[in-house]
């Protein structure tokens, strides 16, 4: 599926308290379009407090999204679940849960067909770039990228070890969204990291249309 629309997602990294999660969440809130909380070694209890501290603190429940516990999610009445490849099936997650947004992380085309076919709404593919979240792994790469948004029809969110300089590239593959953990919550400033990804894809959407533009004229002018 081509980029329309181009989703800006942050993910926590599981490294901080609850108060400096929050804190850095809403530092990069202005700039982002969604915040997962991924979050494998908190409670359901500390998800809990952790997303009433964010709607106490103004995020809209639409902005945030939850890694695997789609219970939280759904008490919370939170945007949507992500389900990683440990999650419940999407299919029964769709089923107990039909109001729920649903991500699922997936890292081949056989595995996005599979979850197209099972209700998925969207798809997070990586790792696009060496990440430091994954040592010694070999990242799929633009190419990779480029070929599960030509095989589904759903929304592609790229992720791993996106740079801002990245932004262009990742755009032109035709993804629908860029999903970012250290690069904003393990930033020293979230803010100004958050405002940076966000300026970068500002800037390439004003090159990409102008391009566009060019392009059409042109064949306009050879008529």
């Amino acid at each position: 599926m081509t980029n329309q629309d181009f989703d800006f997602h942050i993910v926590s990294d599981g490294n901080h308290s609850i108060e400096t999660l929050v804190e850095k969440a809403l530092l990069a809130a202005p700039y982002v379009d969604f915040i997962q909380l991924r979050e494998k070694q908190k409670s359901s209890a500390e998800l809990y407090e952790t997303i009433q501290l964010l709607l106490a603190a103004g995020i809209p429940s639409s902005k945030i999204t939850v890694n695997d516990r789609a219970d939280v999610a759904h008490v919370t009445q939170v945007a949507g679940v992500q389900l990683a490849f440990h999650s419940l099936h999407v299919a029964a997650i769709k089923k107990a849960f039909p109001f729920l947004r649903i991500g699922k992380s997936i890292h081949s085309v056989t595995e996005a067909k599979e979850a197209e076919e099972s209700g998925a709404d969207y798809l997070l593919f990586g790792h696009i770039y060496q990440s430091s979240s994954k040592p010694g792994k070999q990242p799929n790469g633009l190419q990779g990228l480029r070929n599960i948004v030509e095989t589904v029809t759903i929304p592609v969110i790229a992720i791993g070890g996106i740079q801002p300089a990245h932004v262009n590239d990742i755009m032109e593959t035709g993804a629908n969204g860029m999903a970012v953990m250290s690069g904003v919550f393990s930033a020293p400033h979230p803010e100004k990291a958050a405002r940076t990804y966000k300026e970068a894809y500002e800037r390439s959407f004003i090159f990409q249309e102008r391009s566009n533009k060019h392009v059409h004229t042109s064949e306009w002018e050879k008529r």
